[in-house]
């Protein structure tokens, strides 16, 4: 390997959270895909028409993206606080103990594997280079340049759902009458199938379990809403 290809490789919490962001992606794709999908095979159960079916699939892809939003927002942001509240928290004992904090921080470095010179010595250099960042990052586990971003995390999870609704919502609507019901099915597991196994090999897992997982699921799903909507229309509710 090269020095330059060396260099261009990711590393540390950077890649961390992109994995991360990339999860969430496909995990509120997929929600999109399975929610959405749910209500309009049930609505189809129902009704044929096609109105009917926009206006429900339209319903649920706004609901459940803005529900998605709103609770990612709601959640990084509580978590961007606390962060904040421990560098706060962490600025304050630097400022009134330096001496213990630099022992904890010694005893940190050690449980990393350094031996207590070298970890003495490192100490001494991250803190005269920047205290609470090095605090941070090795102590907290934080850093103080990338706190969580409540506003990306909502667009991201809005966008990850609204994408992954779209495609059932099309499948519904776009085909003729005759085989709507089919196309739609047919869609939802192969995007199933494919979510799932994109969600485990960014996890370095085994794709098939999930994979298959993910297709029973959401066939699951679709079959019980299904059986729910045939049985309204027949009864005429």
């Amino acid at each position: 390997m090269t020095d330059t290809q060396a260099h261009d490789e990711p590393h540390g919490n950077g890649l961390g959270a992109r994995l991360n962001w990339l999860r969430a992606a496909v995990l509120g794709a997929n929600d999109g895909v399975v929610s959405t999908a749910g209500l309009v095979v049930g609505v189809a159960g129902a009704t044929g028409d096609r109105g009917t079916l926009l206006t429900a699939g339209l319903a649920g892809l706004l609901a459940g993206s803005m529900s998605m939003a709103a609770g990612e927002y709601v959640s990084v942001s509580t978590q961007r606080d606390s962060e904040r509240a421990a560098l706060a928290t962490e600025k304050v004992e630097l400022a009134q103990a330096p001496e213990a904090e630099l022992v904890e921080l010694t005893g940190l470095l050690e449980e990393k594997g350094l031996s207590h010179e070298v970890a003495r010595e490192a100490a001494l250099q991250l803190t005269a280079r920047d205290a609470l960042r090095a605090h941070a990052e090795v102590e907290l586990g934080i850093n103080p340049d990338e706190l969580t971003n409540p506003w990306h995390a909502a667009g991201a999870s809005f966008l990850a759902f609204t994408v992954g609704a779209l495609l059932p919502l099309l499948a519904i609507v776009l085909p003729p009458a005759s085989v709507r019901l089919l196309v739609t099915v047919l869609s939802v597991l192969a995007a199933l199938a494919l979510t799932g196994w994109w969600s485990a090999r960014l996890g370095d897992a085994a794709p098939w379990p999930a994979v298959v997982r993910n297709m029973g699921g959401g066939a699951l799903a679709m079959a019980v809403t299904y059986a729910a909507g045939n049985l309204l229309g027949t009864v005429g509710v």
